[in-house]
């Protein structure tokens, strides 16, 4: 109820969990937008060799447990004994149990998510008008400002929805890459797990409620903007 809410607030800890969501999510919405926009131009507008690889390397986030994606960057930066963890510590970046590991993990779990909700609009409205507009003498930067993203723009709006939703939610990823410690690297979902497995259900259950409103409300207000724009 109220009281679980409010205690919610009234810890520093939860409230730093809450902060830390909140900057991890809208950072791997703001990268998974520019690179799903970008990637499906390339894999609708180009022909390469490579194309199906690229495609099906896209939906790997859809078919691999997140588990698999931590212990995977767990694996690559490593202190150490990882790939690239001895070359960023000897500049000053810490990467595991830091920030940019719970982004990069965020990012990976939620990549697909715009991609496949603009390719399919980009292929239904073809090339033509682009074609038109840069027979015109418009560059490629307007035509995609003034003929491109006005068509893809609700797709995108709904990629990004459902990237934010991910991000917001993800758990598995990024107990493994963050280290789980209170007031520092501790997100959202594992304040759930914490309080639950510490017999605060109530807390637990709010935190849970805070989340999946978050996630509710935002498709509830995209789903409610669309046919005004129709209109």
């Amino acid at each position: 109820g109220f009281t679980s809410l409010r205690k919610v607030f009234d810890s520093p800890g939860i409230m730093h969990s809450i902060r830390l969501t909140l900057l991890v999510s809208i950072v791997a919405v703001a990268i998974n937008l520019i690179f799903g926009v970008g990637v499906s131009l390339l894999l609708v507008r180009y022909r390469f060799p490579g194309k199906r690889f690229l495609s099906a390397l896209i939906d790997l986030p859809l078919s691999v447990s997140p588990i698999v994606v931590g212990l995977a960057i767990v694996l690559v930066y490593n202190g150490r004994n990882g790939w690239f963890g001895p070359t960023l510590e000897d500049g000053g970046l810490k990467v595991l149990f830091a920030t940019p590991s719970i982004v990069m993990a965020t990012i990976f779990v939620s990549m697909p998510l715009v991609v496949r909700e603009v390719v399919p609009v980009l292929e239904e409205v073809g090339t033509e008008q682009e074609q038109a507009a840069l027979s015109l003498g418009a560059s490629a930067p307007q035509t995609f400002r003034r003929i491109t993203l006005p068509s893809i723009k609700w797709a995108v709006v709904y990629g990004v929805v459902l990237s934010l939703a991910r991000s917001l939610g993800e758990f598995g990823a990024v107990k493994i890459v963050s280290g789980n410690v209170v007031g520092k690297t501790q997100t959202a979902t594992l304040v759930v797990e914490q309080q639950y497995q510490n017999f605060q259900q109530r807390t637990a259950y709010a935190m849970s409620f805070l989340l999946a409103s978050a996630s509710i409300v935002c498709i509830v207000v995209v789903s409610l903007l669309r046919p005004k724009e129709k209109r």
